[in-house]
């Protein structure tokens, strides 16, 4: 881990950093002026959301590091979790 990964995750408990887990499946969509950006990870059931200005190129299959807290979303009168990601690297 990096110092500005540790960096981040001293000033912010609620950061959760995980490193080298395998990208399952990556759905970019468009929101405006935004790319709304879901990953799902080998064995984690929740996605890992988080926007860009741009599109980006698929990290289907990719081996990523992630800094990110859990949140929560209404969606069609049901409470889902995911996992908002303030940081990714890919390896």
């Amino acid at each position: 881990m990096n110092k500005d990964v540790k960096k981040l995750l001293n000033e912010h408990q609620q950061l959760i950093h995980s490193e080298s887990k395998k990208v399952t499946s990556h759905v970019q969509r468009d929101d405006g002026d935004w790319f709304v950006n879901t990953l799902m990870l080998e064995g984690v059931d929740s996605p890992f959301k988080y926007k860009r200005k741009q599109p980006y190129r698929s990290l289907k299959g990719s081996r990523v590091n992630l800094t990110y807290y859990r949140a929560t979303e209404v969606i069609a009168g049901f409470e889902m979790e995911y996992m908002k990601v303030v940081r990714v690297k890919t390896l």
